[in-house]
């Protein structure tokens, strides 16, 4: 029996050299390709066609979109009543871009237990580039002047798609997604692209969808590829963010 061979992309192919999303293995879940580079353009064409990184030091660069996904609608987000309570009672605040660089740095903090990061150097200074040019985002959760977690992603049109979140504190990266999902359900995005599943996102109202249904909702929420700046203004901020109130 002959084994499907991976797509290979070189570092001078365009980004449409990817292969349809469609086309990944049922095993790996989603593996579709392999090689390229993590420039600006072939990674924001990546995320607007299903596609993201994945991949350890040591490992070329590898290309994913499984099937099924997993994804949050913004305003069904349900985060259990007592982490509501205490993320009330806690002292938590927000803050939205203000702590970028020690975001990533805590997500790509090997944790106990953990024996790596896929957040590799590389993966760093390619999304703290596209910082730099308002694709990438984060949600910083702080305890009076220290950074107990947060969470960051890409904003293309009306799609946000998360890469990674981090903890210091207990409920502090519920706090991190109850404030983006707030935002993005004010500001009318479609989805909240969580990637792949897990314990804690299925807990917080995470769906699994077909794959073809999540590139379906992409051709939409992605149409204007523009970077997304409204988000809330000030240093940090608990209020509407950190309430149990609708998220509609």
């Amino acid at each position: 029996m002959t084994r499907p061979r991976i797509h290979w992309i070189t570092s001078s192919d365009p980004p449409p050299a990817f292969p349809p999303a469609d086309t990944a293995f049922a095993e790996p879940n989603g593996l579709l390709a392999a090689g390229g580079d993590l420039s600006a353009e072939r990674l924001l064409h990546a995320y607007a066609n299903g596609i993201f990184p994945w991949y350890e030091d040591g490992q070329p660069i590898l290309w994913w979109s499984p099937d099924p996904r997993c994804v949050i609608y913004p305003e069904r987000l349900a985060i259990p009543n007592r982490s509501l309570r205490a993320i009330r009672n806690c002292g938590f605040t927000v803050s939205f871009n203000q702590a970028f660089d020690d975001v990533i740095d805590g997500c790509a903090a090997i944790r106990p237990r953990q024996g790596g990061t896929w957040i590799t150097g590389d993966m760093q200074v390619a999304y703290r580039g596209l910082r730099r040019q308002g694709w990438a985002h984060s949600i910083e959760v702080w305890l009076d002047d220290r950074l107990v977690g947060g969470m960051y992603g890409l904003a293309i049109g009306r799609a946000f798609f998360g890469e990674s979140m981090f903890s210091k504190a207990s409920n502090a990266s519920k706090a991190a997604m109850l404030a983006l999902c707030k935002v993005l359900a004010a500001k009318e995005f479609a989805l909240l692209d969580c990637q792949v599943e897990s314990p804690h996102l299925m807990s917080l109202g995470a769906e699994l969808i077909p794959r073809a249904d999540f590139l379906d909702q992409l051709q939409t929420a992605c149409r204007q590829r523009q970077p997304f700046a409204a988000w809330p203004e000030g240093q940090r901020q608990a209020g509407e963010y950190l309430t149990a109130g609708a998220l509609q």
